[in-house]
């Protein structure tokens, strides 16, 4: 049996569910000036190697959620991979304005902190993002937006987007163009709005834990100390929820708008195909995902331009949303492969 979050709370390793990785430099960016701000994103940066990773992470979670990946590429291979992580605005340390947030809006908070970092040259970013990190991915390269940009940007008939070839790598997990309203998105939206309805501890951790799968979740802990895998999920989740500042009711609803109102065309996505090269990008996605379904994937990947474009696109059988936790060491080698790959273009 799962243990309660009572049982959780009481284990010895809930205390270290979040692993003391120790960046190589941190800080805070004021972003959005003209936007509504300007106001805070905290960032980290792991590991000091000519390889820059961007996480960008997805709805409702924070940067350490990053964590197995910052390990795995900006501790254990510090001299060859540098991985950025922060907190997207209304989560975590960075701040939480009350307005509308936008997934385009929030590509630009991006990009700022990138310039800001002087993650500028050519072929340097190597970008990955999961579920609504995927879609504030789309739009730092798609140029849909209006801004003002500054540093390395383009501009285009007062459309602005990252430089293309700024870009050495593009993985887009667990993610979607648009989300498309099925009777599976609505339950999604249910659950994942649950913290504002009264349940309890236990029976809104299974609901969270239901969009994992199965088979990975009553596995015993990779890392050896909870039971089981499903163990040290539900202690990661108890740990942000109760981060009163960090994970915080208006932040969630301010993101949840970002997600249903994200839409890239077949369009707009082709472009991105073209300016940064099919080759250089991937897809990944869980068979079994259904907070965004397999669906989602195919339009996203058909958009791209599919295998004509050069697209790589891979399905987990038997996996569901959160693959860099159900499948670390098989992302972390998709990951390096296209490093790889891309390097040698």
């Amino acid at each position: 049996m799962p243990l309660t979050v009572a049982e959780v709370l009481e284990h010895p390793a809930y205390p270290n569910v979040v692993w003391n990785l120790q960046p190589t430099q941190k800080g805070k960016v004021a972003v959005a000036e003209g936007r509504g701000g300007p106001f805070d994103i905290a960032y980290e940066v792991h590991g000091s190697g000519p390889n820059h990773l961007v996480w960008v992470m997805g709805l409702g979670a924070l940067k350490w959620f990053w964590q197995r990946q910052t390990k795995d590429f900006g501790h254990d291979q510090s001299s060859k991979y540098s991985c950025l992580v922060f907190d997207n605005r209304g989560m975590g340390e960075s701040d939480k304005p009350i307005m509308r947030y936008t997934t385009s809006e929030m590509a630009k908070d991006t990009l700022e902190v990138l310039n800001h970092l002087g993650w500028t040259s050519r072929r340097e970013l190597h970008v990955i993002g999961i579920s609504m990190g995927g879609m504030i991915v789309q739009e730092m390269v798609s140029g849909v937006y209006n801004f003002c940009c500054k540093f390395s940007t383009h501009r285009l008939n007062d459309q602005a987007y990252l430089e293309p070839d700024r870009i050495a790598s593009l993985t887009l997990v667990s993610t979607a163009a648009e989300l498309k309203s099925t009777v599976g998105y609505i339950e999604n939206l249910r659950n994942r709005i649950n913290i504002l309805i009264p349940k309890s501890a236990d029976v809104q951790l299974d609901e969270v834990k239901s969009h994992v799968s199965h088979s990975w979740l009553f596995a015993p802990d990779v890392d050896h100390e909870f039971p089981t895998n499903g163990d040290r999920f539900a202690a990661q989740e108890i740990t942000k929820r109760r981060d009163k500042t960090g994970f915080t009711r208006r932040g969630f609803l301010c993101q949840i708008v970002s997600t249903v109102t994200h839409k890239k065309s077949a369009e707009q996505l082709h472009q991105v195909a073209e300016r940064v090269g099919g080759n250089r990008i991937q897809i990944m996605h869980g068979r079994l995902d259904n907070l965004i379904t397999l669906p989602h994937a195919e339009v996203l990947y058909n958009r791209l331009g599919g295998e004509a474009a050069g697209i790589t696109k891979t399905i987990f059988e038997g996996r569901g949303h959160y693959l860099p936790w159900e499948e670390r060491q098989e992302f972390k080698r998709l990951i390096e492969a296209l490093i790889v790959k891309v390097q040698a273009l």
